[in-house]
């Protein structure tokens, strides 16, 4: 079986240049596939290989101090999704282009756990009786193959166009508690800041994402898969994908 992992870290890197030369050498000694993306913000992964090549690769990663507290979500496999391994710079780890939504400046935004959205989702609002609104921050190819039930959907093709899509629903959402959510938390991390920046101070952040939330509590609540970027298209809340021909 091939170990998937994907993972994001937020932390200051000075040298974006010899972090992306070190990860990509760890990544090739362990004959590991996919993409890494190493900004001045942080770090944006996703690999796939052997099992203990992906443990070492984490150990060595986690040898730098400033990826300590990487946290990673699994899943497997039969056969390798990814063609190759590619590395790049970038400014963003995910393109946004808006102030206020960078973790590194504000901190993060406050979270809600998989397993107390789980609670809420059934309570159809928060612990304090606030209706519960998810607001989805991925994009129509992406929502196409599932989401949350009930969720605010956006068309948006590209995250950089939320701000513009999320405006005519601001004022329904003012009485409501509203939990952003996407695929690995990323996303939804940024647009959670953003919103608290421009004045939205009901918004939370699903920790993990739709790929940690399947992990901890499983499909409560999500109709359909998830979209992942990679050949196997999509993953069930079993984790399970869409496409995985047998090797």
């Amino acid at each position: 079986m091939i170990l998937n992992i994907a993972a994001y870290h937020f932390v200051a890197i000075a040298d974006p240049p010899a972090v992306a030369a070190r990860v990509r050498e760890l990544a090739e000694a362990g004959g590991l596939r996919g993409t890494v993306l190493v900004a001045g913000e942080g770090i944006n992964l996703f690999l796939s290989g052997a099992e203990s090549a992906i443990h070492q690769f984490l150990d060595a990663l986690r040898d730098d101090p400033r990826f300590a507290g990487i946290v990673v979500k699994e899943s497997r496999s039969r056969t390798q999704p990814f063609a190759r391994l590619k590395v790049k710079l970038k400014q963003e780890i995910i393109a946004f282009r808006r102030d206020g939504s960078s973790p590194l400046a504000a901190g993060r935004a406050p979270t809600v756990e998989p397993e107390q959205l789980a609670r809420w989702i059934e309570q159809g609002a928060d612990d304090s009786g606030r209706r519960l609104v998810l607001l989805d921050t991925r994009n129509r190819e992406e929502i196409g193959y599932g989401t949350f039930s009930g969720a605010l959907t956006l068309p948006i093709d590209n995250f950089t166009d939320l701000p513009e899509a999320l405006t005519p629903h601001r004022s329904a959402l003012a009485d409501a508690v509203v939990v952003s959510f996407c695929t690995g938390g990323i996303r939804c991390e940024k647009a959670a800041l953003w919103m608290q920046a421009d004045g939205m101070d009901n918004v939370l952040q699903l920790e993990g994402g739709i790929l940690g939330y399947f992990e901890r509590v499983g499909g409560l609540g999500y109709d359909g898969r998830c979209f992942v970027f990679d050949e196997r298209v999509a993953l069930d809340p079993e984790l399970k994908p869409l496409v995985d021909p047998a090797a």
